[in-house]
């Protein structure tokens, strides 16, 4: 045995099932979160005559709300704990996504921005799992439990492939009241089977705002939040948007762009616990690395826009896959460059940049292509993020292979 992989504490008995479970409460908190997107053409664009930048403005309205909320849900599921949370906003998103339903219906644009802004809080429950799924495992095993959790990404995937679907069978409404008593009866059911950590049992946490400074003031927490920002928002923004992008560019129908996305989505959701194994096992910095350069690449790739549906699903399944890789391998990053009492912070914090930077792609792409029908300098764009991210892993603390013991 040359390492401590074999190591595990016998409080944690119970661990996988408790970030199971996590990991189902944050699929359908994904799924209410991204309701607005896989509808946004095939529904929203035609019933409320909007132009490319307004339809780009309610996809992106729910991405920000969700990413800066992650930052008082991730403090505040350090004080209140996971189970506490996990019910609290799938409750919140069962409610948004009725009322979603019913804004949906009326015409008033400004209306659905504002339910758009709320029912992205849903998006912060990925701040609660972060946190949450970490406290259940050992120290050299937290990269393979945020990986797990990280799978819940998945309800992008699942409203992708699901929303349009459930829309030409059931109806506009119908669909949402099936969302929406979906997640009312997960939140009913995680308040009575999940359990917090014993490890964070019996610990006070510090008040919010401390914790947040007090993170805030370690650089290493800014570096992981630009790199996460660079690569989870990649998957943010392709998830939300590739039903767009898929219809203007290659003249999808709304099923089958919304099938595409569900594809990208779910492909990115299996390699993330591999990033997180890799990131446990290699070193966060050498696989982020690796990802990066694979990220610009693949962007210069796919502004060519080739015509070949075999090019350009397998450039967009390899993105997928990356991506998906990179986002477990930076969390596997924050467990290491974080305190165990400040990982519901730093996690918020980083997490929130994650969602940030799924909200300023949607914009550029509708811009972009609003000005020149062509999405080339958005993908330019984003290979130039990525190299900037690239050079910024090499300077971030804990990121080499671990010590064998």
């Amino acid at each position: 045995m040359s390492t401590h992989t074999a190591e595990r504490d016998p409080q944690l008995k119970g661990q996988l099932k408790n970030v199971i479970m996590a990991t189902l409460a944050s699929t359908i908190g994904f799924w209410g979160w991204t309701m607005i997107g896989p509808l946004a053409k095939s529904y929203y664009k035609e019933a409320f005559n909007l132009t490319p930048g307004q339809l780009s403005a309610l996809i992106a309205m729910p991405v920000i709300v969700g990413s800066v909320a992650r930052i008082p849900v991730g403090a505040l599921t350090d004080k209140l704990g996971g189970r506490i949370m996990f019910t609290c906003l799938l409750v919140l998103t069962s409610i948004m996504v009725l009322v979603t339903a019913l804004v949906g219906q009326t015409g008033n644009y400004p209306l659905l921005m504002v339910s758009a802004f709320f029912l992205g809080i849903g998006g912060s429950i990925f701040a609660v799992g972060i946190p949450f799924s970490a406290s259940w495992y050992e120290p050299h095993r937290k990269g393979l439990a945020t990986g797990i959790f990280g799978m819940g990404m998945i309800g992008t995937a699942v409203a992708a492939f699901f929303n349009p679907r459930m829309v030409n069978a059931f109806g506009y409404f119908p669909t949402h009241l099936i969302i929406a008593a979906i997640a009312l009866i997960y939140a009913v059911i995680v308040w009575f089977f999940i359990e917090d950590s014993p490890t964070t049992k019996g610990k006070k946490a510090q008040p919010m705002l401390p914790k947040i400074k007090h993170a805030l003031g370690d650089i290493a927490t800014w570096q992981l939040c630009f790199i996460y920002g660079v690569i989870f928002g990649a998957f943010v923004a392709f998830s939300n948007y590739l039903p767009t992008y898929m219809g203007n560019v290659y003249n999808f129908d709304g099923v089958a762009a919304g099938t595409f996305a569900a594809m990208f989505a779910a492909f990115a959701v299996i390699a993330r616990p591999f990033g997180g194994i890799a990131a446990d096992k290699l070193g966060p910095r050498p696989v982020t690395l690796v990802m990066f350069t694979a990220v610009i690449v693949l962007s210069l790739l796919i502004a060519q826009q080739f015509a070949s549906p075999a090019i350009y699903y397998a450039l967009f399944i390899i993105m997928a896959i990356f991506v998906g890789f990179g986002t477990g391998t930076v969390f596997g990053w924050v467990g290491r460059a974080a305190k165990p009492e400040d990982t519901g912070t730093v996690g918020g914090l980083v997490s929130a940049a994650g969602g940030l930077g799924g909200y300023f792609p949607p914009l550029v792409m509708g811009a972009v292509y609003g000005a020149t029908t062509h999405y080339f300098w958005a993908q330019v764009a984003l290979a130039i993020t990525a190299g900037v991210a690239l050079l910024i892993s090499l300077f971030i603390k804990n990121g080499s292979k671990p010590k064998a013991k």
